[in-house]
């Protein structure tokens, strides 16, 4: 599913956010967004998923406009927002259950896939930050919009468990290749898992820079360490 974001603006009466956005995510491309804290990255997102109405410009979800339209986009928040009184099992089903259309089977089985096996009849309080995350990222997979968008999910994770839930995150996307629009601060994260990286600037926002991700898939951890990867990092500093 292909996202197009034409001249997106936002202000809350004299403070300007968002300035002229433009650019696209194409069907089963992983694109990150990159830029400073209070640069709008977050705003950016309550508009594509609806829940707030740009001041100017459009938003196109394979060519039908969706300013204002809630329940086309998948959204998975920087907490893992899941219910403390429903079960990982009925949490992960949370947006089938919205939808009308639940597969109990599918979502028992990419719960296994998650490492989370024997956990389906568990409570999120009894569960670590990653295995939390993993829930997360499950339901939006198991939701049936084509389109996820990830707001820092791995923020909180220290760096062992978030090297190896984005790993995780790499190994389940290629399998499903859902078109994702992820925000992160960390240039390492957005090198990794990226295929394009767009670059914001300090608000008012406008795309200051895109980068087209050359590795190849699937990509290893060693990567991370490579002459090339550190070339991109001091590349993408740079620029920021």
């Amino acid at each position: 599913m292909s996202l197009e974001i034409h001249d997106i603006s936002k202000s809350f009466e004299d403070n300007h956010v968002l300035s002229n956005i433009n650019f696209s995510v194409k069907d089963g491309e992983f694109v990150s967004l990159l830029g400073p804290s209070g640069s709008g990255k977050s705003t950016l997102f309550s508009i594509i998923g609806g829940m707030s109405q740009p001041s100017g410009g459009s938003i196109y979800l394979d060519r039908e406009k969706i300013n204002g339209k809630r329940g086309s986009i998948s959204y998975m928040p920087q907490s893992s927002s899941l219910f403390p009184w429903r079960t990982i099992l009925d949490n992960v089903v949370l947006g089938q259950e919205i939808a009308g259309k639940v597969d109990k089977e599918k979502a028992l089985e990419m719960i296994e896939r998650a490492g989370l096996k024997g956990y389906e009849n568990s409570y999120p309080r009894q569960l670590s930050g990653g295995m939390k995350q993993r829930v997360s990222f499950i339901r939006s997979l198991l939701s049936p919009q084509s389109l996820i968008l990830l707001d820092e999910p791995f923020s909180a994770l220290d760096e062992f468990t978030r090297t190896k839930m984005q790993k995780w995150l790499l190994s389940i996307w290629e399998e499903h290749k859902r078109s994702i629009l992820f925000i992160t601060h960390n240039i390492e994260e957005a090198i990794f898992l990226s295929d394009r990286i767009i670059i914001l600037s300090n608000k008012p926002a406008t795309v200051k820079k895109e980068f087209i991700i050359p590795f190849d898939r699937p990509r290893d951890v060693n990567l991370l360490l490579s002459e090339e990867f550190l070339t991109w990092k001091k590349k993408i500093y740079e620029e920021m």
